[in-house]
């Protein structure tokens, strides 16, 4: 029981920590006096209340989290903050009389902090400026994961973090840190973070942005999110400019964190060099991007070269990096390339980077023990190990990686028939589910770039919400919870 009440009592802390975060839509929204203002400080105040209240209930139980209790933290913190994210929006919607659910407001939540970036919302450019960047902003902080930050701050409180960011961190080589203490790495990640978001801020706003519009995209675009304040996306803006800045920041939020902090650390650019990943990632995004630029300049999607190359290259890379944007309706190309784009949004992005999906070492590591299984067909007593820059990869790593593609697939096939049961078309329901487990945001059909998720039922929003969950978690710390083994003493 004192580690059901110290798990209790993180959780409560860090629903303050996050309820800190309404300040900046709140003030906004008194400065530009909109409408929203009431909402958010009530919103504040309930956060703060119920974080608080918790904590303060708790406080005497507090203790040092064992990796069991890592698990249970985190799945309570990604499924409990998205309930005190949606207080403003219902706030906000049923006192401006406006439609908006229980089920739509949680969705848009986890939508934001799991940095799917997938919407229930519409008419976005009438909302109050405080709205959309409470939105952007949801993103920006589920982009590096709240708990990352939570972690260079819980310290200081006596609450150690170790076992939160290995049952946090994204990709199979959970144990490899940066700095001797995992405080130190939270911070280093996340000024690595806030760096490169400054820089994306100037950027949009050198490319003709608002202060505002260059803030939101910048939030949503290093979260790798995909929210906008229009409901056309990037179409709004018509500019290369602009989506040049998109392209090469989504880019950037799509390689691991680590190398750029080592790149930082070292001074050279050699660190991407030497990471499996970035080089594959780059090569693979680009090289579909530019493939799909030929095959939509073949078909006579676009008259022009230089136009197919502009809108197939930018909605590759925003899908591949799971970021969601739009600059077309690109669901209404040839099958083959939304296809493609969607299922290229499954793998393509790094391991602790702000994207989703199995991540792009899972599927060098498949890669590479797929044909170890071919030259051991031919070679029955060949000894070949998977290895990862010279150093084999422990078959306890490769059982995990082969675990996770399990439940990757079944997951999938699992909401999808769900969705199917319920009434959805096939390309709908298998795009809608693929789209939330990886993060994704837009998938095809009605759920596509220039449609939205309002359109499904609360059921079909539900099974997508939680789809978004536990993709954004990897799967089996989620599902880890259901087992009967896991609660035995």
């Amino acid at each position: 029981m004192k580690r059901v009440l110290g798990t209790l009592y993180i959780l409560g802390l860090t629903m303050v920590m996050f309820a800190l975060t309404m300040l900046i839509p709140l003030v906004v929204a008194y400065v530009g006096g909109d409408a929203a203002r009431q909402a958010f400080l009530n919103g504040f105040l309930i956060s703060v209340g119920i974080g608080g209240g918790l904590a303060a209930l708790t406080r005497r139980s507090r203790c040092e989290l064992r990796a069991r209790d890592g698990f249970v933290l985190v799945s309570a913190v990604w499924a409990g903050l998205p309930l005190l994210a949606a207080i403003p929006l219902l706030l906000y919607f049923h006192g401006a009389g406006l439609p908006l659910s229980f089920t739509g407001a949680y969705f848009e939540a986890m939508s934001g902090l799991t940095t799917t970036g997938a919407t229930v919302l519409t008419n976005l450019d009438a909302l109050p400026a405080s709205i959309n960047l409470w939105r952007a902003t949801l993103i920006w902080i589920g982009g590096m994961g709240i708990l990352v930050l939570a972690v260079a701050i819980l310290p200081l409180l006596g609450v150690g973090g170790h076992q939160v960011v290995r049952a946090e961190t994204p990709g199979p080589m959970k144990d490899e840190r940066l700095t001797p203490r995992i405080a130190s790495t939270a911070k280093a990640l996340y000024a690595v973070y806030f760096v490169f978001s400054i820089l994306c801020f100037l950027a949009y706003r050198a490319a003709g942005l608002s202060w505002f519009e260059a803030w939101c995209h910048m939030a949503t675009t290093m979260g790798l999110g995909g929210f906008s304040t229009w409901d056309d996306g990037f179409a709004h803006f018509d500019s290369v400019a602009v989506e040049m800045v998109a392209m090469v920041f989504m880019l950037i939020a799509g390689i691991n964190f680590a190398t750029h902090f080592n790149a930082f650390r070292q001074r050279s650019p050699r660190a991407y060099v030497r990471c499996p990943e970035a080089i594959p990632y780059l090569v693979i995004v680009l090289g579909v991007g530019l493939v799909i630029s030929v095959f939509l300049y073949v078909k006579g999607v676009y008259a022009e070269p230089l136009e197919a190359l502009r809108y197939g290259m930018f909605n590759t890379i925003s899908m591949a990096t799971t970021t969601g944007y739009a600059n077309t309706d690109f669901a209404q190309w040839p099958l083959f390339a939304p296809l493609t784009m969607l299922l290229l949004s499954g793998f393509a992005t790094s391991a602790g980077s702000t994207g989703g999906g199995i991540k792009m070492i899972r599927a060098i590591l498949l890669v590479k023990q797929a044909r170890n299984e071919l030259v051991t067909m031919l070679h029955p007593h060949a000894v070949s190990p998977v290895r990862i820059n010279g150093r084999a990869v422990e078959t306890r790593t490769m059982s995990s990686v082969l675990a996770f593609m399990l439940f990757y697939g079944l997951s999938i096939a699992v909401f999808t028939s769900l969705l199917l049961l319920s009434g959805l078309d096939p390309i709908t329901a298998f795009s809608a589910v693929f789209a939330s487990v990886n993060n994704t945001g837009p998938g095809l059909g009605p759920v596509g770039p220039m449609g939205n998720f309002a359109v499904l039922s609360d059921f079909q929003i539900w099974v997508c919400t939680f789809a978004m969950l536990i993709g954004r978690l990897e799967l089996l710390t989620v599902l880890v919870l259901f087992t009967p083994i896991f609660w035995r003493k």
